[in-house]
């Protein structure tokens, strides 16, 4: 597929990182179509020549993003790439230079304590209920698109409670946002992570972690 005529392609700054988005009818294309399109548009290759590998390269599971057998890059690396779907939105995201995940929330004004203390940090929580509900509901998808992001651009790991992360606030970051509280597990390298938030249509939150 050619997604420069059918999405909407990101340039991430300066970082390599490319990102498209893609509103989709029922029929529209699947993630992985998607996904191997902007492989294409990147590398210049047939979308049906990109290989993608949905099995973790360490337990064989489903899970996280997934690795990119063809093409490689010029230097003979691999590619990152990751792609998520939120009703009817598809945005993809592949990169050179960075490990890269996405995450995509519906933005909802029913939420429960009990979920929000699993998924949030208790800062976070504070700083989520100074907020009016309906810039709340928004505050707490591009938050969770964040960790959902960040999730999937490690891949297998332990499992780390969502909770025990703190994000910079998205209405304070200029939409590039940072951990600020992290697990030790992390070590020191989660000062370099950034979360590029993405503009989507439809009452949805959009990110892209970027390792």
């Amino acid at each position: 597929m050619d997604v420069t005529a059918e999405g909407e392609l990101i340039e991430l700054g300066d970082s390599g990182v490319r990102v498209v988005v893609m509103l989709r009818g029922r029929r529209g294309p699947a993630a992985d179509t998607v996904l191997r399109g902007l492989l294409a548009y990147a590398t210049g290759v047939p979308a049906d020549d990109v290989e993608l590998v949905h099995g973790c390269v360490e337990c064989g599971a489903r899970h996280g993003r997934p690795s990119i057998a063809y093409p490689l890059t010029p230097s003979g690396a691999p590619w990152y790439a990751d792609v998520a779907v939120a009703g009817d939105a598809v945005v993809g995201a592949a990169a050179t230079r960075h490990p890269v995940g996405v995450g995509i929330e519906p933005a909802s004004l029913e939420t429960g304590a009990v979920i929000d203390e699993a998924a949030f940090h208790a800062s976070e929580r504070a700083a989520l209920d100074r907020f009016d509900p309906n810039a709340r509901a928004i505050a707490r998808a591009t938050l969770w698109a964040r960790k959902s992001a960040l999730l999937r651009a490690i891949g297998h790991t332990d499992f780390i409670e969502p909770s025990r992360l703190a994000l910079s606030m998205p209405s304070d970051d200029g939409g590039v946002g940072r951990i600020e509280v992290s697990p030790p597990e992390f070590g020191s390298g989660w000062r370099g992570i950034r979360f590029h938030d993405i503009e989507v249509p439809g009452g949805r939150a959009a990110s892209v972690a970027l390792l």
